[in-house]
């Protein structure tokens, strides 16, 4: 597994060893103890989520101000900008952003440590994501960072001509100045 730390160093993207034949492709999805390696901590998953959505479908930025979730994600058909954002208070990086675009034909993961929040943007007509967490849903401690604060200025891949799709909560999310950060 070749692991690729972003300009947050935190956030990591990992890329598995991916062997291939005319008959299709096999590869690792996870090894905890290879994780743990790349990583440098043991992590622990708790749960696993499986998302489905539409082209222009834009999902966050959530987090959670407890029970805060560590999240390793990969997309298992299509393609998504996958976005997180540096909420730590105490962290040389607090208040940047990092992005990289995950699809099935690149099989890379990326690693969103607790104290982010996190959110996607589909590219293709439709994608699937499977992230495990480190911790467990917990929606009263749910919280939204708004998907476009001019403060983070984050430089999502919009398609033009197709419309962005967000939830309720995602258009009322709150700006960087007025969200709970972490310590």
């Amino acid at each position: 597994m070749i692991a690729t730390p972003t300009s947050i160093p935190d956030v990591i993207i990992l890329e598995p060893k991916v062997f291939g034949d005319s008959r299709g492709f096999f590869f690792e999805s996870f090894n905890q103890q290879v994780f743990d390696d790349v990583i440098g901590q043991n992590i622990q998953f708790v749960q696993d989520n499986h998302s489905s959505s539409e082209k222009g479908v834009l999902r966050g930025l959530h987090y959670q101000v407890q029970q805060p979730q560590g999240k390793l994600v990969r997309v298992v058909q299509g393609a998504v900008f996958d976005v997180a954002v540096d909420i730590r208070k105490s962290s040389t990086t607090f208040g940047q952003w990092v992005g990289a675009e995950l699809t099935e034909d690149n099989y890379h993961q990326l690693w969103v440590p607790a104290g982010f929040a996190h959110g996607f943007y589909v590219m293709s007509h439709t994608a699937e994501l499977i992230y495990k967490c480190t911790d467990f849903y917990a929606p009263k401690y749910e919280r939204t960072l708004l998907w476009n604060d001019q403060k983070l200025n984050i430089n999502w891949p919009l398609i033009d001509g197709v419309k962005t799709i967000l939830s309720d909560k995602d258009v009322e999310g709150s700006v960087f100045e007025d969200v709970e950060y972490y310590p």
